[in-house]
């Protein structure tokens, strides 16, 4: 298990009012997940995740409960990362943190259409 960050409780509320904790990980599971499902990603973008975190660019909501699309532009090729956070409540196992499921790096053009079809949650001003 990692320790990613802390999230900006006034920030994630928008996926969720309840936020149990302000600790974000990434457990070893879902880091394996991110090398066999997004190889290319891990090298150059795992840096970033507690940027991404921190100071996300925008939200969207993500079809599972409790959890969001965050992405955050990064200097690589002027692509953006998006990751999926679940956001740990109340209802959850004390023991439980917000966790990261996965990562990947996507184009501004796939962002635009995230933007144009999907519910943006939060905006960075």
């Amino acid at each position: 298990m990692y320790q990613l960050g802390k999230i900006d409780r006034k920030i994630y509320k928008c996926i969720t009012d309840d936020v149990a904790t302000d600790e974000v990980i990434l457990t070893d599971n879902q880091l394996q997940h991110i090398l066999e499902r997004h190889p290319e990603t891990y090298p150059d973008i795992i840096q970033y995740l507690k940027l991404a975190i921190e100071s996300p660019d925008y939200i969207i909501a993500d079809k599972h409960k409790n959890s969001g699309l965050v992405f955050k532009r990064i200097e690589l090729e002027n692509e953006y990362l998006q990751l999926v956070l679940r956001i740990c409540t109340s209802q959850d196992n004390i023991t439980y943190k917000n966790s990261v499921i996965s990562c990947w790096r996507i184009s501004e053009k796939r962002l635009q259409n995230y933007l144009r079809n999907k519910q943006v949650l939060y905006k960075k001003e």
